[in-house]
């Protein structure tokens, strides 16, 4: 929530009028952050009451998502609701079928999408730089799940597990890259490491890789590690076709740098013809980086979206592509239980 806060901050013509949080410690800091004029609430209800709010942003825990997306439909207001959508893919499809009359529109936050070297990625795939994709391949190296108020997040109940509470993001844009389907989802994970970790017992897989074929022939493959912070590139995103494997390259946060610098991401691509790497340094402004942890992209989402509000038209990232994502994280998930593929179609 105050990443969010932080990066509507630098949105010109935008500002947060209210916020609602039932905590007071982080009712506090959210309310010094957003500034002077900001109405602070202990209740999304009382929030809601609020004529001067235009959007909202849901970033609460992940299992108060449906219960605050079933009070914050029928007000009409245009919504921006974290991933994932809810924690599994029976609440998702209530929202999905709640959304079906309201006018104002419903954004889900798959901010990974808006990462500069995941733009150009996508535009180099569109473009044919690779000829014909074949293969997706997705490394997450990072940094554990961080500690939340009540270490809500080191229970799957509330999560839905680390498939479908980190990973949906890298579902949604294996299927924005394949153009396709998830047909068949294959697991394998655990919770090797970071188990204990905070005083709790969390049922949180930490590791895992997890194989996803899609309708249309290509494949595609995460492999996730939260206990490997070390790693110079957190994210690489790579996809490989007849002509050639572009790759991108996203640093973690700068305060998991060595020396607590912000780090430039790469866009490589490697054609066949020539096998002549060619690499370069994508820049975003450093305001844009420290006003949050994934690489600038919270702040290109909420500028679509503003965009959106403003302009009209249909969000980018839509409430199917929210439920897919959930479909695919918990079919992960339930891999990993059951040591079996998951047939999706």
């Amino acid at each position: 929530g105050q990443e969010h806060i932080r990066n509507v901050g630098l949105l010109d013509g935008a500002r947060i009028t209210a916020l609602a949080d039932p905590d007071e410690a982080m009712r506090n800091q959210a309310a010094s952050l957003a500034g002077s004029g900001c109405t602070a609430y202990s209740s999304h209800r009382e929030l809601l009451s609020n004529d001067a709010v235009d959007a909202l942003i849901i970033a609460s825990p992940n299992h108060t998502h449906i219960d605050v997306l079933r009070d914050v439909m029928v007000s009409d207001k245009a919504l921006l609701v974290e991933k994932p959508l809810c924690t599994n893919v029976a609440d998702c499809s209530e929202i999905t079928r709640l959304a079906r009359d309201r006018t104002a529109p419903v954004w889900v936050a798959m901010e990974y999408r808006y990462m500069p070297p995941m733009q150009r990625l996508l535009d180099e795939v569109r473009n044919g730089t690779a000829g014909r994709p074949r293969m997706i391949a997705i490394r997450e190296h990072r940094f554990p799940f961080l500690q939340k108020v009540g270490d809500w997040n080191r229970s799957a109940k509330n999560t839905g597990g680390t498939m479908v509470e980190k990973c949906c993001h890298f579902f949604d844009l294996m299927r924005l890259l394949a153009d396709s389907e998830a047909v068949r989802v294959y697991a394998s994970g655990g919770a090797d490491v970071n188990a204990g970790d905070g005083g709790t017992d969390p049922d949180v897989l930490d590791n895992g890789f997890v194989i996803v074929d899609f309708a249309n022939g290509m494949r595609a493959m995460l492999d996730l590690c939260m206990f490997a912070e070390g790693s110079y590139w957190q994210e690489t995103v790579s996809v490989t076709g007849d002509a050639a494997r572009i790759d991108a390259l996203v640093p973690g946060p700068s305060r998991f740098s060595a020396d607590g610098s912000e780090r430039s991401s790469e866009i490589v691509i490697s054609p066949r013809e020539t096998k002549v790497e060619k690499r370069e340094i994508i820049a975003v402004d450093e305001t844009i980086l420290a006003a949050g942890d994934h690489h600038g992209s919270t702040f290109y989402q909420h500028q679509k979206f503003l965009t959106l509000l403003r302009e009209g038209g249909v969000p980018e990232v839509t409430l199917e592509d929210g439920l897919k994502a959930v479909i695919i994280g918990a079919a992960a998930e339930e891999s990993v239980l059951t040591g079996m593929p998951v047939i999706l179609a």
